[in-house]
């Protein structure tokens, strides 16, 4: 069996790695889609990854999650350190146990992984100017939506996807979640980084409805 010396060698026409030497990835929230995200990014080589979140981990993580029996009671940024310490010990993991603070430094990639609509607007009227990639990813059951912020135009379009909090459904984002729909929608979060990367156009919108089968994808225009 051929053996690839290089663990990146099979994504090097796909992933720019001089680009990504420049990146600190700040995943807020390292729940069902920021775990995910965080784990995906460590894959791909990302050097410094930066996780915010205040939880700990329960029996219900390892079910919808992908956290471990035997991480039960860690602090979650802890116990995604740990694993992505296991795919890559280069890695450099700056752990954040506490809530988003708006004068917290973050990297110059954001993935935004909360599960509330006044949580996620409050962050991003906190750091919209200071990133150079956002992406937020939502989840309710099987439906998806994924956004991405490049532009001006793009963060036009998100700012009108923060409605009010009166106007949400009741429960957070992931009361009803499971692993597949979290990790397809942090595959499409990270996919949209790696366009950013090799400077191809993102999807501001993307939707998905795995049950019906429907996808649909927008620009900012």
């Amino acid at each position: 069996m051929n053996v690839a010396q290089n663990r990146f060698e099979r994504q090097s026409q796909l992933v720019p790695m001089d680009r990504l030497a420049d990146v600190t990835a700040t995943v807020i929230g390292v729940g069902a889609i920021g775990r995910q995200v965080a784990l995906q990014l460590a894959s791909i080589g990302t050097p410094r990854i930066q996780l915010i979140d205040f939880d700990s981990v329960d029996l219900s993580n390892t079910t919808t999650q992908g956290y471990r029996k035997h991480e039960i009671g860690w602090s979650k940024p802890f116990a995604t350190s740990q694993a992505i310490s296991e795919i890559d010990p280069t890695i450099e993991v700056i752990r954040v146990e506490d809530r988003f603070r708006p004068r917290q430094e973050i990297g110059n990639v954001v993935f935004c992984c909360v599960d509330s609509i006044m949580a996620r607007t409050a962050i991003w009227r906190s750091i919209r100017s200071r990133v150079g990639f956002w992406a937020d990813g939502r989840m309710l059951g099987e439906v998806l939506r994924v956004l991405s912020v490049t532009d001006s135009d793009a963060e036009a379009h998100y700012a009108s996807t923060l409605f009010a909090a009166s106007e949400a459904q009741r429960g957070t984002c992931t009361s009803r979640s499971t692993i597949y729909a979290a990790s397809i929608a942090a595959g499409i979060m990270v996919h949209q980084f790696t366009r950013w990367l090799r400077d191809i156009p993102t999807d501001a919108d993307t939707s998905i409805n795995l049950l019906s089968g429907e996808w649909t994808v927008r620009d900012a225009s």
